[in-house]
């Protein structure tokens, strides 16, 4: 396995160390557009050393195969000419990148490549069979719980009405990639806690259940970090990086189905959607 070394830190202790900048390049250090013959943001021509130290680990790590084993911090720390303290960091933001993959006491290794899962209505299984995934739910609770006022708006039902409440671990080919918690108003479905702890996807046992038609839902994005709880199910660290979606789902005849919200680990995630442009008049 071998690795390009880096240039040595200097002795300076100097938190970043400068690009060469091509002659005569806008900005440049004594090229055009340099008043006084300073380029207008020589610090930005200035970057960290982790940094430099996780650009060649990206470079080299692209050419191996996903599950391969990274050499030790000890190892790279030599040969980048570099402190343990520098691969670590750089390590470490290539880990909550889902670039690496680290696992308690055996090590780094290179990641799986991350699920590409398309922004549309459709169940978490059928998400992942078209991946060739075998996906997998797991129930940690399921009852009913009294809606707050919201809640109740959201699902169209009063304040202090039955929820039904479903929290799950999502795993596929035997990995943990989300946690689901769903709301559904208890009195629209009797009987669905009962069907649920037989039938894995929520949407299909919906469908053939109770006639529902899923027809739109609106749905948000953001990034949370992952609390010792969740990052215990999920495999991962504290404090690690997940993508938070919010799912507000409606049938074909417009009354609220399911209040959802899923914890996505942002190192094994990514989610794209197609965009159109409205014409202007």
């Amino acid at each position: 396995m071998t690795v390009s070394p880096m240039p040595a830190e200097d002795s300076s202790g100097d938190p970043g160390a400068s690009l060469p900048a091509k002659s005569g390049a806008p900005g440049a250090l004594g090229g055009p557009g340099s008043p006084g013959g300073l380029g207008p943001s020589a610090a930005l021509l200035r970057l960290p050393k982790y940094y430099q130290v996780k650009k060649q680990l990206l470079e080299f790590t692209s050419a191996m195969s996903p599950g391969s084993p990274v050499p030790p911090e000890r190892e790279l720390a030599r040969l980048y000419g570099t402190s343990r303290t520098t691969v670590r960091q750089a390590l470490a933001e290539l880990v909550i990148e889902g670039r690496l993959l680290r696992m308690q006491g055996k090590g780094t290794f290179v990641a799986k490549p991350k699920v590409a899962q398309a922004l549309e209505l459709a169940s978490y299984t059928e998400g992942m069979r078209q991946h060739g995934l075998h996906p997998e739910t797991r129930i940690l609770d399921i009852g009913y719980v009294t809606a707050d006022e919201q809640l109740a708006g959201l699902l169209d039902i009063r304040p202090g009405g039955r929820v039904l409440r479903i929290h799950r671990l999502r795993l596929a080919d035997g990995e943990p990639m989300s946690i689901d918690t769903s709301h559904l108003p208890a009195r629209r479905f009797p009987g669905l806690r009962r069907q649920l702890e037989r039938h894995a996807s929520l949407y299909e046992t919906l469908r053939t259940g109770y006639g529902i038609q899923l027809a739109e839902a609106e749905e948000t994005i953001e990034t949370v970090l992952a609390d010792p709880h969740d990052a215990r199910l999920l495999g991962v660290d504290p404090g690690i990086p997940l993508l938070l979606l919010s799912r507000h789902a409606i049938d074909s005849t417009g009354q609220p189905v399911e209040f959802a919200q899923s914890w996505y680990r942002g190192d094994r995630y990514k989610f794209i959607t197609r965009l159109r442009r409205t014409p202007i008049p």
